[in-house]
């Protein structure tokens, strides 16, 4: 059993890892608001952009979503044009996701920005530090999915 110095430990760096994420998150998420989306819409329309159609099934895995608020996040990503659903040619009970040729306007319009925010967002740290802290951080994943 770890001693009480080492639970302190892990209890502080579970704090400043929260504070650390919320904190960034807040930035882009304000950033992805500007664009008139949410950013659960925008991390539907990037999923389909950068790794093309997908079933419906299957997005909320993917960029971390109840599978209830695919359809719903699905139906106002169609309303506005931006994607369209697609039978499976192969099995009539899968749907998949697509991105039209608006959605992809868009995302590659907002998309230089996007990735400029969160670049300013992480600009506190050289890139020797994110390198640490990207290994360190797979390596606490990796040891928690291990629980």
């Amino acid at each position: 059993m770890a001693d009480r110095e080492e639970i302190l430990q892990s209890l502080k760096l579970f704090i400043v890892l929260s504070r650390a994420y919320r904190a960034v998150n807040d930035q882009v998420n304000k950033s992805i608001q500007s664009f008139g989306v949410n950013p659960t819409e925008f991390a539907v329309l990037e999923l389909l952009y950068h790794k093309g159609d997908q079933p419906l099934q299957q997005i909320g895995g993917k960029i971390l979503l109840a599978s209830g608020s695919i359809t719903y996040v699905v139906d106002k990503l169609e309303q506005k044009g931006l994607i369209m659903r697609k039978a499976c040619e192969k099995d009539r009970r899968v749907t998949y996701a697509s991105i039209t040729d608006k959605g992809k306007a868009f995302i590659e319009k907002v998309f230089p920005e996007h990735e400029q925010t969160i670049h300013e967002t992480l600009s506190g740290l050289t890139t020797e530090e994110k390198e640490q802290v990207i290994e360190l951080l797979k390596k606490m994943g990796y040891g928690a999915k291990q629980q």
